[in-house]
């Protein structure tokens, strides 16, 4: 997609089938935030979940000297705001307050609170808004609710949105550590819904700048909600839980005891599988083995693959008729009287800790049956989101960058099942409903299936695979920082 700045200074990026407009950032952009935010004096973050603490905290942090404010909005009695107070927003100096009377003072609202009481509650916020103001989004799940329930944006606003491809504790980690090495950053796409007096580009734009993307791309709102559900109920999260504990098994019923199996299933993906994807591209894993080894990554790729297509095809296909927002509506209900249960209960991770205490004395190698599984996976939500006819930056971002550089860094550090039991509500419940499925289908199709030769035709179309080209455009404006996950 193309689009052009008044105010920042874009680049293009040979995509398979043409070019991309995005823009690289940096902090060398915020003398550009004033003009980029012309016409805002307040911005308001209503919300102080991972996404709300960390945007409005670069937000602040970015436009220091400006005289452009940040403000955090919450509901009253949210527990939140003890937090929010310690990290230098109170009530004394107007920086933190009740949620409907900060979207009243701001010229920029930017809704950050949970997706189910987005959908109850967006009426109240779209009425008390002031002429002109503009609605910010990091997230299309309104959209998809507006569109489910007949409802629609209020004329007359602009509406934009700036989606990090990250969880919010990234997005604030490597904004800090940018402030050291080389601008590191998690990239962001952006997408103008309503643009009523034609400044929303920049406005996004200076949003993404400020946030401390190192690139931005322009996708739709429509789009990005439907790549980014997907995604978490896929290889971000769902697909990723279900192949670990699947592998697990796998390599347990071979003989392996607890610690070896972990490390030849969650370990391999979250650890050196992750970093040679994130270092040098999805092909790399495959050339970096053996001859022996190839063989056993053939096989398990080529048999991955269709069993994996035919679950993400599924699922898009149930967020795109919001049959996947109607079954997260009905559990934010269920979920009133009784806590959503937790998945770290299976026996696989009682090994964790004593694998993590393990690193460092005992390498662990890239598994090429696991690694097979992994890309076979990546690679068929790739093919679904380019059949569907996603740009490529967004092709690569939600289906490889987001998982290498921000969600499996904090996968190593804590294991899977935490972080799929501390995700946002929406990621949290599509994983728990897909992950099941995944782990079936890897153990009843595509594990028979890898005893077989590998399908020289599926080979073939991995290594002519036109991701290859994308991810090495994108690439070219990654910081060379990895995450430092705390």
């Amino acid at each position: 997609m193309t689009f052009t700045s008044r105010v920042f200074p874009l680049d293009t990026l040979d995509v398979p089938g043409g070019t991309e407009t995005v823009l690289p950032g940096g902090r060398h952009l915020f003398p550009l935030l004033p003009e980029a935010f012309a016409g805002v004096e307040r911005i308001g973050v209503l919300g102080w979940g991972p996404q709300g603490r960390a945007q409005a905290l670069n937000l602040r942090d970015s436009l220091a000297g400006s005289p452009i404010r940040v403000t955090v909005g919450l509901r009253p009695g949210s527990r939140s705001a003890a937090d929010a107070r310690a990290l230098g927003f109170t009530e004394e100096d107007g920086t933190l307050g009740d949620w409907l009377t900060v979207a009243a003072a701001s010229d920029l609202v930017i809704l950050l609170i949970a997706d189910a009481a987005l959908a109850a509650h967006h009426e109240e916020i779209f009425g008390v808004l002031k002429p002109g103001a503009v609605i910010g989004l990091s997230h299309g799940f309104l959209l998809g609710h507006l569109r489910e329930t007949g409802g629609e944006f209020p004329p007359g606003h602009g509406v934009i949105a700036v989606c990090p491809k990250g969880m919010g504790d990234s997005v604030r980690r490597l904004y800090e550590q940018g402030a050291e090495v080389n601008g590191a950053g998690i990239n962001a796409s952006f997408a103008v819904h309503a643009d009523p007096d034609g400044r929303a580009t920049d406005l996004a734009l200076g949003w993404s700048v400020a946030l401390g993307a190192p690139y931005t791309f322009r996708t739709t709102l429509e789009s990005e909600y439907l790549s980014d559900i997907v995604g978490e109920r896929a290889i971000l999260l769902g697909a990723v839980h279900g192949m670990v504990e699947s592998l697990y098994g796998r390599f347990r019923l071979a003989g392996d005891d607890e610690v070896t199996a972990y490390e030849r299933s969650c370990e391999a993906v979250t650890g050196p599988i992750a970093r040679t994807v994130s270092r040098a591209g999805l092909r790399a894993v495959r050339e970096e083995l053996g001859d022996a080894e190839r063989d056993v990554f053939d096989r398990a790729y080529t048999a991955a693959y269709g069993p994996a297509r035919e679950i993400v095809a599924e699922i898009y296909d149930e967020v795109a008729d919001g049959t996947e927002l109607r079954s997260v509506i009905l559990a934010e209900r269920r979920l009133v009287a009784r806590e959503m249960s937790r998945i770290g209960g299976s026996p696989m991770w009682a090994a964790a800790p004593r694998v993590q205490a393990r690193r460092g004395q005992v390498a662990v190698a890239v598994e090429p049956f696991t690694a097979g599984v992994f890309v076979a996976t990546m690679v068929a939500q790739i093919d679904e989101f380019a059949e569907r006819g996603h740009p490529w930056s967004e092709i690569v971002n939600e289906s490889v960058i987001e998982a290498v550089d921000s969600l499996l860094p904090y996968m190593h550090a804590r294991d899977v099942a935490h972080m799929v039991d501390n995700c946002s509500r929406t990621a949290r419940l599509g994983a728990r409903r897909w992950g099941p499925r995944f782990q079936a289908a890897y153990e009843q199709v595509a594990f028979p299936a890898a005893e077989l030769p590998a399908d020289a035709k599926l080979l073939k179309a991995f290594d002519e695979h036109p991701a290859h080209q994308a991810l090495a455009a994108a690439a070219r404006l990654r910081p060379s920082v990895d995450i430092a996950v705390a």
